[in-house]
């Protein structure tokens, strides 16, 4: 039998979990290769990993919610000692496992703060001459103070470094092009993959879950990981009670893995007379619960979106919008104009206000699934492999 190639994938996650939640959903495709996850975020507790892949986790970073400073967990070294740590540890996970394809997820469209520990990662994968390097990179990049600046220097990394970007994206629907606009300056190939959505399992926990089942209207609300979106889960509490005087329900909310123990514990003791409500931190069966639920209530990061896409289900989503940050915004501008989903901004936020974007999608019959290229997983894998294919032709 043919050895399968090996593929090092480097992913770095600073806020939310949505980079490792759509690099791991990749390397679940990733058959034909034996790979080596380089994962620099805080690992998700109960977050179901693929058996097959050789998970490897780096002292973790996270960010703050403007993504200016960068942070360790580890109280008793500094983020200079970790950072070297880090930077060692790459660099001795290359070699000792010598891939054929180096896939790193966002650099340089974005983790401009890790280069640290990437640039001498793609000099030493260079150096070698015959490992191919990808980047892997979602639909829509945030905007920089500087754009041509920034743009310049990603053209200069990209052609320096990398022999394909791949774009998770339906150009149809979002093209690259809109958020990054020297495309035609970079010298490698450009592939668009279609958008990575996560299948429901049939047989999960939402399919046993009482809560969920029967003829109450659904509501499921959701904030991703959790270090933001907070405010949502507070505000759809409240707007529950407005809801209910014209739609009885249930709503079942997924706080995400990180809040504190002091802010989940509030949120339970809020929630504890509520006998319709039920709060929960994580699930690894969301996408089923997605389509179970008769409304979703959720940011509007790329993977929750792709849920509701892949559901056909109606929503409201609040986009993620401080610092600057437009990359949520976009998003849920694209769901609205699909007839997708209702949309309520940060100074909209009030019970009364959602309650009446909550009725206004239940009003609607659920939508039928858009016609947007959902098949990001399979186009990745065959990208890679015809890409060995031609280095080996």
């Amino acid at each position: 039998m043919t050895p399968k190639r090996k593929l090092l994938f480097y992913c770095q996650y600073l806020l939310g979990m949505g980079h490792l939640v759509r690099s791991m959903e990749i390397v679940r495709g990733l058959n034909e290769f034996e790979v080596r996850f380089l994962n620099g975020g805080q690992i998700v507790p109960g977050f179901e990993l693929p058996a097959e892949v050789d998970l490897v986790n780096l002292p973790p970073i996270k960010s703050d919610e403007t993504f200016s400073e960068l942070f360790t967990f580890d109280q008793q070294k500094t983020l200079e000692e970790i950072k070297q740590i880090r930077a060692e540890r790459v660099l001795a996970e290359y070699e000792s496992f010598r891939p054929d394809v180096l896939v790193i997820e966002l650099f340089p469209f974005g983790r401009l703060k890790f280069a640290f520990e990437l640039i001498p990662l793609l000099e030493r994968a260079r150096a070698d001459g015959e490992v191919k390097v990808v980047c892997s990179v979602r639909d829509i990049l945030v905007g920089q103070r500087d754009p041509q600046t920034f743009e310049d220097r990603v053209c200069q990394r990209i052609n320096q470094f990398f022999d394909l970007v791949l774009i998770h994206s339906d150009p149809h629907w979002q093209s690259f092009g809109e958020t990054f606009g020297s495309l035609d300056k970079l010298n490698c190939p450009i592939r668009y993959t279609g958008y990575v959505a996560q299948p429901a399992k049939p047989d999960g926990e939402a399919s046993r879950d009482s809560f969920v089942v029967g003829d109450e209207k659904i509501i499921l609300v959701s904030v991703g990981g959790g270090r933001v979106g907070g405010e949502l889960i507070d505000c759809a509490i409240d707007a529950s009670d407005l809801i209910a005087q014209t739609h009885p329900h249930r709503m079942l909310i997924f706080a995400g893995p990180y809040p504190s123990a002091e802010d989940f514990q509030r949120l339970q003791q809020k929630t504890a007379t509520r006998p319709n409500i039920r709060l929960s931190r994580y699930t690894t069966d969301f996408p089923a619960y997605m389509e179970r639920a008769d409304l979703s209530i959720s940011m509007a990061g790329y993977n929750t979106c792709m849920n509701i896409i892949t559901a056909g289900q109606r929503a409201v989503v609040y986009p993620f919008t401080r610092g600057g940050n437009e990359e949520q915004a976009r998003r849920a501008e694209k769901l609205r104009a699909l007839g997708l989903a209702e949309v309520i901004y940060e100074e909209q936020l009030i019970p009364t206000t959602l309650a009446e974007k909550a009725l206004l999608a239940l009003a609607k019959p659920k939508p039928e699934i858009a016609a947007v290229d959902l098949n990001g997983v399979e186009n990745t894998a065959l990208a890679l492999q015809e890409l060995i294919a031609g280095a080996e032709s």
